[in-house]
């Protein structure tokens, strides 16, 4: 190709930047076609890249409403609104959103003000149903003594912004909350939580006891006091409030998931199965966490079929939680018989500044019954802030799949076949055995650094013991360690000169 035909050909690539408009149009096609799934996806991508579009926001709220995910169609619509006041169609669904979360006034203000732009509207009928609904004596009066939509609504917008980490903006979206409804108790459950998310334990724990001085037996409070309590392994007053919990037998299905899922986190399995199964019995239908904590309750306190059955209702809701389950080989092996050594053990490694001793970490957090523990908890494990290798130990402690595509991965997974080979042989770890771990993670971290492509497992596992223990004691053989693992000795060498490269003293 001459340079001229170069020069054309190049003026015309035109690049493409899809906008939102491009995808809200490519969603309506796959709503047409009742393809829900790729109609979510695209209508999330245009809401991105077109927050300020009213009539995109509006669409994709429709699309939540229909998920029941009513508390975010609220969230979207209200901006859609802010952006677009005069919009009918807006104003309807807000009318419509608020009748399904219980927000009777608004609902019916929102539906009169429908009907007053648009008499014959596409939605009249549906609006004078809204009224006539919400205007009822028996529905106005369940209006009295419940906080304001308003309120409601920035409660819920903390908790989104809880779930997205932004514990700071919360605190101060809550703060302002409880000091104009200061009888808004779930309120200061949640600010209580934010509080525990940044580092104020003490502030967090004075709030639950005052919203309990103020409301006693507030379940909420409770089963949070328990939480920051068992992290904070206060075992007097985690027994204390436990025993009251066991005694408490709630009615409504909020408070029964509660009690759930706390008994579940912090360990007492068949209570947690008890709520939680008994909320399933009565045909309730849960988010992502309802059948996480099922499944890992059931599991534990001996219902595996049950256990199953959850996960498999959750991977429907959230395919990502694969990996996640109880029954897994990792979650059977402990590292040592006292289990709190062991968790301790594993958040010494992931707080040492030292990224060996962090992949060491999350290494051993694979094969410790105190996994889905140290993952939930919010400040021990922050994956925005690890490294790439520190990420691929965390996946493969979690059990996520590799494609084994790349020499990157392959030379990654044979190390794990290493550390795998090693840890089967001294595992539950004593003291001393972590010293060699010590060494072998040094070696991977600056091996895989350096692209060393770990071929031989069976050898490396050789040569790592070799090195250790030839350094502490004259009286070892290479031949000894070739033959518990089925090589030669040359063999045992030559990866012995390998890994020794990789040592610290090495470096130039």
């Amino acid at each position: 190709m001459n340079k001229k035909s170069k020069k054309i050909l190049k003026e015309n690539i035109i690049s493409f930047l899809p906008t939102g408009e491009y995808y809200y149009k490519k969603a309506l096609d796959e709503l047409q076609k009742e393809q829900y799934e790729k109609a979510h996806k695209y209508l999330k991508r245009a809401a991105d890249l077109s927050p300020d579009d009213p009539l995109i926001l509006m669409q994709y709220a429709i699309l939540q409403m229909e998920l029941d995910k009513f508390d975010f169609a609220h969230e979207l619509l209200r901006s859609a609104h802010a952006i677009d006041p005069n919009e009918s169609e807006i104003i309807f669904f807000l009318a419509e959103v608020n009748a399904h979360l219980g927000n009777f006034m608004d609902a019916n203000r929102f539906a009169k003000m429908y009907l007053e732009k648009d008499t014959r509207g596409e939605y009249t009928e549906e609006a004078i149903e809204i009224v006539d609904f919400t205007e009822q004596e028996d529905i106005a009066s369940l209006q009295v003594d419940t906080p304001s939509s308003e309120a409601l609504f920035l409660q819920e917008k903390s908790r989104r912004l809880m779930e997205q980490g932004k514990f700071p903006e919360a605190v101060e979206l809550l703060e302002s909350l409880i000091t104009d409804h200061p009888d808004f108790w779930a309120a200061f459950n949640n600010l209580a939580l934010a509080y525990f998310y940044i580092g104020e334990e003490e502030q967090a724990k004075a709030l639950l006891h005052e919203v309990l001085r103020e409301n006693r037996g507030n379940i909420h409070a409770l089963c949070n006091l328990a939480v920051i309590h068992y992290y904070e392994k206060n075992t007097e007053e985690l027994e204390e409030i436990t025993d009251f919990l066991t005694k408490i037998n709630p009615y409504f299905i909020e408070h029964r998931y509660k009690l759930g899922a706390t008994f579940a986190l912090i360990g007492k399995y068949e209570q947690a199965y008890k709520w939680l199964r008994s909320l399933q019995r009565k045909g309730f239908e849960g988010d992502p966490g309802f059948y996480f904590w099922l499944s890992h309750s059931a599991y534990f306190s001996g219902h595996e079929e049950a256990a199953r059955n959850a996960w498999k209702a959750l991977l429907k809701l959230d395919p990502e939680k694969a990996g996640f389950e109880p029954w897994l080989p990792q979650m059977k092996d402990l590292i040592e018989p006292a289990t709190d050594q062991q968790k301790e053990l594993i958040l010494e490694k992931l707080e040492n500044k030292h990224v060996s001793e962090r992949i060491f970490g999350f290494y051993l957090l694979g094969k410790s019954k105190h996994r889905n523990e140290i993952i939930a908890h919010p400040k021990w494990i922050v994956v925005e802030e690890l490294t790439t290798m520190e990420k691929l130990f965390l996946a493969n402690s979690l059990g996520h799949p590799f494609e084994k595509k790349s020499v990157a991965e392959k030379a990654f997974l044979r190390a794990i076949a290493t550390t795998d080979l090693l840890y089967d042989k001294y595992k539950p770890l004593e003291q001393s055995a972590t010293y060699l771990f010590q060494m072998w993670f040094v070696l991977v971290e600056r091996a895989l650094e350096k692209g060393y492509g770990f071929k031989n497992p069976r050898a490396l596992a050789a040569a790592t013991e070799y090195m250790f223990e030839s350094s502490r004691s004259k009286n070892v053989t290479k031949k000894q360690y070739a033959d518990q693992y089925g090589i030669t000795t040359s063999t045992l060498t030559k990866y012995v000169n390998e890994l020794m490269h990789f040592l610290p003293l090495f470096d130039a």
